[in-house]
Order: structure tokens, then sequence, then C-alpha cells
């Protein structure tokens, strides 16, 4: 299914529809086009309109900021292909290709870690740094009450909410929202299931940045900082929503990291 109601060109809520190897793709681009190269990739479930109260500060801080939907999300038309991390991996890597056209930063939220480090493994020319927001790789280290029990109760409060999401930005109507959210629970239940080891050969300077209170273990995201070469870990209090809760702590400590190598030694 491509949607015939979207065109290469178009520009909707304050952004643009691009062609991704014959994918209509909705992206937002702003920030400084002589900076580094960053990507924002939101979760499942979401769109850019996550990354609010992000964009305008890392536009500010000389970034050349690029917040593309992904497929079936936010104002990016669906296909006929199931959600998977691996196509998600596949449309990153279109998009770093032909609308990126540099290697780049990748900012992640949640399951989306996965995606970015099949990108960085697969093909590292195309990764600058990577940031991994609340981010996990097995869905054995998340919490089954918050995370996947409302999608298997079908929760009306949870569902209601996202077809209120959905219905604000998608091209292809809200009756296309049950086959969405089944799509969005397929790829949650049973979810991602890598081992750290799977990505110990990436080598792009990483940090793993998780919320105390995330519903996420935090000796898994640990595990994740360790088997990476470069990977570094921060633990700040909050939820799984800790980039919309604090973004007076979380904005700064991601620009520091893209802007210079933490030290690894305490030399006096």
């Amino acid at each position: 299914m491509v949607d015939m109601s979207v065109a290469i060109g178009e520009r909707r809520d304050g952004g643009e529809y691009v062609d991704v190897h014959g994918v209509p793709t909705w992206h937002l681009h702003t920030g400084n086009p002589a900076g580094p190269a960053t990507v924002l990739v939101h979760s499942v479930f979401a769109s850019s309109a996550s990354w609010a109260a992000q964009i305008l500060d890392f536009g500010d801080n000389g970034l050349d900021l690029y917040a593309p939907e992904r497929v079936g999300h936010g104002h990016t038309p669906d296909s006929d292909e199931p959600f998977t991390m691996e196509g998600t991996a596949r449309h990153l890597i279109a998009y770093l290709e032909t609308v990126v056209r540099r290697p780049a930063h990748i900012i992640t939220w949640s399951e989306a870690a996965v995606a970015a480090l099949l990108v960085a493994r697969e093909r590292p020319d195309l990764v600058n740094k990577l940031v991994l927001v609340c981010g996990y790789i097995n869905s054995d280290a998340v919490d089954k009450d918050e995370f996947i029990g409302p999608l298997i109760r079908r929760d009306p409060g949870i569902v209601g909410l996202l077809s209120e999401l959905f219905t604000a930005f998608t091209p292809d109507g809200r009756d296309h929202f049950e086959t969405y959210l089944s799509k969005c629970t397929d790829l949650m239940i049973p979810g991602p299931d890598h081992s750290p080891e799977d990505f110990s050969t990436v080598r792009a300077p990483t940090l793993v940045l998780s919320a105390d209170m995330g519903g996420i273990d935090i000796d898994h995201t640990l595990e994740l900082s360790r088997a990476l070469p470069a990977g570094r870990l921060a633990v700040l209090p909050g939820t799984h929503y800790l980039p919309v809760e604090s973004p007076e702590v979380v904005n700064p400590l991601v620009l520091s990291f893209l802007a210079a190598e933490p030290p690894t030694a305490w030399n006096i």
C-alpha cells in the first residue's frame, strides 16, 4: 500500500515528504546545515512530535537536525509490510543514503535502539555516534506490566490515547487505526530478542542513557554499554518518558556527548 494522498515535496505541519527508495517519508529538517548531521528516531506508537523538547534546543546548538517518521507512523503512510526492527533499520539506512547523504549521529528512543545498532553494525560508514535513550534490545528486560500488559488487555484508556495520537497526523485515515494497532502490538510482542554480544562489533561511540524508573532493567542497559567497545552509560532519575520529563538534564548531556568524548581515565 502506497498512499497516493501524499506527494513527494509536499509540506505538512512544518515538515516535508521525501522519497526514501520509493517510500514517501515525512521528515523535519532544521538546525544548522553546516553542523553535524543528527537523526532523531522515535519509538513505536509515536512520531517526531515525541522529540518536541529536543528539536529546538538541538537545532539552536548547531546540529543539522533530521527527524524522519517511521513507516505507518505520524505523517508517513503505511505499507503492506509488517513493522519489524529489521525493516526500520533498512528504512533508516535508505534515509541516510538518500536524504542525509553523509555520516550522522543517531539518537533513538525505546526499542528503536535496535534499529540504530543494526545500522551501526551493518553500515558503520553511515554512523558517527549513537545515543540510545531509554533503550532496550531484549523484551525480557522490560516491565511487562508497564509495557505489554495494557496492549494485551486492550486497556481502553491506552487505546483511546493511541487512537487520538494516530489520527492527529496519519494520511491513512481513522479507519486504519486497528491495522496500525495490530502491527505495533505484533512488533512489541514478543519484541526484540537480541543479546548485548550481538552488537559487540559496533565501534561507534555510544551513550546508553537510561532512567532509573524507566521500566527497563538497569542491569540490561549496563550489560549493553559494557558490550559495546565505545559504550558509555548514564542513568538519570525519571521514567521511560525521560526526554519529555527532564529536557533540562537530558539535552545538555546528549549535546556534550556528541561534541566530545567523555574521559575514560582519571588523570591527575
